[in-house]
């Protein structure tokens, strides 16, 4: 199963945190490696039928249902920049 770096878990807080649904959002994963336009990360409400929920503390992190599959052996990082919040998946180890 996906886990979550403090650093992610501590981004994927603060930027659920700005939004109306904050008690139920979570930052959501779609897509597949193989696509040419690999993952989607976008802010969601709340998880969609079938998604898998990962839960760090109040970082929510909800996978649809192909990107789970493929990330169940990867850990999602984060780091800050001026520009923004850049994730990043590795190998869990």
């Amino acid at each position: 199963m996906l886990t979550l770096t403090e650093n992610a878990a501590d981004a994927v807080r603060t930027i659920v945190s700005q939004t109306p649904d904050a008690a139920t959002a979570g930052l959501r994963i779609q897509g597949t490696s193989a696509s040419p336009e690999g993952y989607a990360l976008t802010l969601a409400p709340s998880p969609e039928q079938g998604d898998a929920v990962i839960q760090d503390g109040d970082a929510r992190v909800f996978l649809e249902q192909v990107a789970a599959g493929e990330l169940d052996d990867k850990v999602l990082d984060a780091q800050v920049t001026q520009e923004g919040v850049r994730f990043a998946l590795a190998l869990q180890q």
